[in-house]
């Protein structure tokens, strides 16, 4: 099988994603319309939130 390119991020950058997110959510915007925007898959998206929520309050 193969693999499309897979990027890894670092802390910092899974924090600054999940802020966006939040921030644009805070804007009456859709939770998922926003991680679309972010450029991040749904599935990583609750991932993070599990790992690094309690820093930026996800839900």
């Amino acid at each position: 099988m193969i693999r499309m390119g897979t990027k890894r991020h670092t802390p910092e950058e899974i924090v600054t994603k999940l802020w966006q997110v939040k921030v644009l959510v805070g804007q009456e915007l859709a939770r998922m319309d926003t991680i679309r925007e972010v450029c991040i898959a749904e599935q990583a998206f609750f991932r993070w939130c599990e790992q690094y929520g309690a820093m930026v309050a996800c839900h």
